[in-house]
This record gives C-alpha cells, sequence and structure tokens, in this order.
C-alpha cells in the first residue's frame, strides 16, 4: 500500500538529504499497527509589492493598497505544507493488506486581533483542515483499492516534486490572507491537485511502472455558479520509476476530466492533461513539468476556465526546477515556473494572462528530522490591458517532519 501522504511528500520532492522519508511514531496495537505522523513547520515571510495596478481575475501578484504600508506584508505563518498531524492504521488480514489514514492540519498562526479563533473575527486560516480521510485495502498481486478524501491524481506529481514543499514559495504569508498555507508553485506552472473525495485503483508496480484511475467528487470548485454536474469527475495517471547506481528518476502523464452544468450558462466538459519528469544523479536533481487544458482555468481545477458569454478558456503552463546538494548536505535549488489562461474572444480581457515565479532557495537538513530553510521569490501577474503587478517575498523558517 503507498505510503502515507505527507511521508510520500517528503520522499517524492527529495528537498534535503537527510529528510528522506522517515518512519512515524509507530505503535504495535494488537492486529493494528498504528503510525503517528506529521509537521510542523512555521516561516517568517516579508513580501515586497513592487508596484502596478491587478492584473485581473486569476492574478496571483498582488497590486499595492492604500496607506503606509500598502507595498510590504509580514507574516509568520505556516508554508505550502499546513502543519499535519496524521494517524495512520495498516494490519494484514485474509490476505488483504487494509490501512486507513486520518489526517489534521492546523496553521501556524493567525494575523487576527485575538489569533486563537475565538473570536469570529479572526480569518478562516484558523479553520483546522481536515485532508485525508480514507481506508484502502488490496494486495501486491492485483493492486489497492481506496474510498475517501486524499490528495488528487491529476497533477499530484508536480506539487510533490516542488521544492518548495518544504517551504514557502509564492504568494507566502501576505498579512490578512484567508488560506492557511502559502501558494508554492501552484498557479505558476501547475494546477493544483487538491484534496478530493474519490473511489481509486491503483495497479501492482510492474518492475517500476504503475497507473492509478479514480471517479471523484464532481463539483471541485468550478467558478461559475449554480453547479449541477450529472457524472463523477475522472483522474487517471500513469508513471514509471527507475533507479541505478549512478542515477533515479520518474516519469509519469496524468489527466482529468469533468462535465459542468449550471443554471446559467451551457453545459461543457473541462479537462486536463500532463507529462513530466524528473532525474537525479551525482547531487544534481532536474525536474521538467507542462500541463495543457480546456475549461480548467488556472491556479485551481476549473478556476476561470469559463466565461459565461465566450466560452470555454484554453490554459497551459508548467515549470523547471534544478537542484543541488552541497557538501555541506545543504540542498540548493532554483526554479522558474508560468501559468498561462488564454482568451475565450477578443472582447476577453478582464482576466490574468500570465502568472510568473522564479524561486531561489536552500534547503539544510539540520538533523534527520529537522530542516531550515531559506527562500526567495518573485512572482509576476500580467493581464490582457497592460496591466500587471510583482512582488517579491523572502522567507526563512524551519520544518520539522515526525
Amino acid at each position: 500500500m503507498k505510503k502515507n501522504i505527507i511521508k510520500f511528500a517528503v520522499a517524492g520532492a527529495v528537498l534535503a538529504a537527510a529528510s528522506a522519508a522517515q518512519a512515524g511514531i509507530v505503535i504495535p496495537a494488537g492486529d493494528w499497527t498504528i503510525d503517528i505522523n506529521g509537521n510542523v513547520n512555521t516561516f517568517a515571510s516579508m513580501t515586497h509589492i513592487r508596484g502596478g495596478t491587478s492584473a485581473g481575475n486569476g492574478a496571483l501578484a498582488s497590486a499595492p493598497t492604500a496607506g503606509p504600508n500598502g507595498d510590504k506584508q509580514l507574516a509568520i505563518d505556516s508554508g505550502l505544507l499546513p502543519s499535519w498531524l496524521g494517524f495512520t492504521g495498516k494490519t494484514r488480514q485474509n490476505d488483504l493488506d487494509v490501512e486507513f489514514t486520518i489526517s489534521l492540519q492546523p496553521s501556524s498562526s493567525d494575523n487576527g486581533v485575538h489569533g486563537d479563533g475565538a473570536s469570529g473575527t479572526a480569518s478562516t486560516k484558523n479553520t483546522v483542515l481536515n485532508r485525508q480521510t480514507y481506508v484502502s485495502f488490496g494486495d501486491k498481486s492485483w493492486g489497492s483499492i481506496k474510498l475517501g478524501k486524499d490528495l488528487g491524481v491529476f497533477a499530484s506529481d508536480a506539487i510533490l516534486n516542488d521544492m518548495t514543499l518544504l517551504g514557502v514559495g509564492n504568494n507566502a504569508g501576505i498579512s490578512g490572507k484567508t488560506t492557511n498555507t502559502s501558494n508554492g508553485g501552484i498557479g505558476t506552472g501547475y494546477i493544483y491537485a487538491a484534496w478530493k473525495g474519490q473511489i481509486a485503483y491503483t495497479t501492482p508496480n510492474f518492475n517500476g511502472f504503475s497507473a492509478t484511475v479514480a471517479v471523484t467528487n464532481p463539483d471541485q470548485g468550478f467558478n461559475v455558479s449554480g453547479v449541477n454536474q450529472d457524472r463523477y469527475g475522472l483522474e487517471a495517471k500513469a508513471s514509471y520509476t527507475f533507479a541505478s547506481d549512478a542515477f533515479s528518476g520518474k516519469v509519469w502523464v496524468s489527466g482529468a476530466s469533468y462535465d459542468v452544468s449550471t443554471s446559467t450558462t451551457n453545459s461543457y466538459t473541462a479537462s486536463a492533461g500532463d507529462i513530466g519528469a524528473t532525474v537525479n544523479a551525482n547531487g544534481f536533481g532536474l525536474t521538467g513539468y507542462y500541463y495543457n487544458g480546456t475549461g480548467a482555468g488556472t491556479t485551481v481545477f476549473g478556476g476561470d476556465g469559463y466565461h459565461s458569454t465566450y466560452g470555454k478558456r484554453d490554459s497551459d503552463g508548467g515549470y523547471v526546477q534544478l537542484t543541488y546538494v552541497l557538501p555541506t548536505k545543504t540542498k540548493a535549488g532554483i526554479a522558474w515556473g508560468e501559468s498561462n489562461l488564454d482568451k475565450a474572444a477578443t472582447a476577453d480581457t478582464g482576466i490574468v494572462k500570465t502568472n510568473e515565479r522564479w524561486t531561489v532557495g536552500l534547503y539544510h537538513p539540520l538533523t534527520k528530522h529537522l530542516n531550515i530553510v531559506a527562500e526567495y521569490n518573485n512572482l509576476k501577474s500580467e493581464g490582457y490591458t497592460n496591466n500587471k503587478a510583482e512582488q517579491d517575498t523572502y522567507s526563512a523558517g524551519a520544518i520539522l517532519f515526525f
């Protein structure tokens, strides 16, 4: 069966030499083995807004606001990963590997007046999330079936190989923001995989090759009103993992398709596909990724993917990332990513054209569980009427896995 998502994320991202997937707190309990696992992370971030004007719907870079500090935002908060507490139980019964996982994700901090969430005036990032609740069963001879909420299938490898998974990335810790994590590379190179109710089948591992197909909850946050979808979402991926004495890596493709029907627009299908690869050799790591969609929008699946008058919008994007492990075991990395949203018609100008990101990061394993992280991130958004916004984010902090 697959490792829980946090340990898979750490292993998949390969972000710090000493931070490969660690076992959590393992407790034998009769027929079960209970694994208590997770992370705690906090980053101090300063975002400097260089100037410009709003780049339209879907833009990630902010324009300055009124006031003496309208061009600077400070925060002490979670990074791309929320702090995490997970409970996984595993057992072998009747020739089946059986597993359940339940997890909770609080934020590190809140910039509301009360901070602890006791007052309704505090922002919603105080809310403790529940991103995983699933049961799975199977056998290595025929594969496994998972039922419940977990990371989506499409674009999951894009985020799991993003080096900012141990850091902050774009749109970090803006004061008053209502999400309890930063964006990392989401919306600047890939669409967010999100956490979805699903029924998924994963094949056995055939000498490095495996595939997953899933039906998912149909309404995944499309930017339209009155969504009444008449079929489940479909997501699938196939991957090949390889390793030798000299190098290791992974190649994958994935896709998603959703029907969208509303009371105010015609029905349409939102779909997207991607391809990616990552290779590691002699301390170097190289990742390349590309996606293309129609009606799939940008940043979140379906977001701004459709205009009620003009119809579906096409979108594409990708990222390239290079890392190197220094003799000190510090991993240094540089990444560039871009997400593009096409107009549905000539007059369709009120949306973002491009969200672009540059990230430079250092990820140092202070211990086998604790990493200290420093990042610089440049984010640019451009619209269709020469409207542009740009911001720089500087962040430093730590992330502890257990």
